[in-house]
């Protein structure tokens, strides 16, 4: 199973916010996850942003590929700052 780390929509119309999972790349954006590893939400002022680090590394060593969206967001996080290549 190839896994993505990705974006899930949440919250009701106009107030959006996100989910940061671990799900089958096959999978619809908002459908079944494998884990949740933090949340974003864009919209309150600054932004909201928190990751569980040592879940998310350990998923990039397994080789979960992050989107271009979630990538940014790792690295304002500190992520990729204490990943070992």
């Amino acid at each position: 199973m190839a896994t993505r780390i990705r974006l899930r929509r949440v919250g009701r119309k106009g107030q959006s916010h996100f989910r940061i999972v671990i799900a089958d790349q096959r999978a619809a954006r908002d459908g079944r996850s494998v884990a949740t590893i933090g949340h974003y939400n864009p919209r309150a002022k600054p932004a909201v942003l928190e990751v569980d680090k040592d879940q998310a590394v350990a998923w990039l060593a397994k080789g979960a590929q992050p989107t271009d969206t979630v990538r940014s967001l790792l690295k304002k996080a500190g992520v990729f700052g204490t990943r070992t290549a």
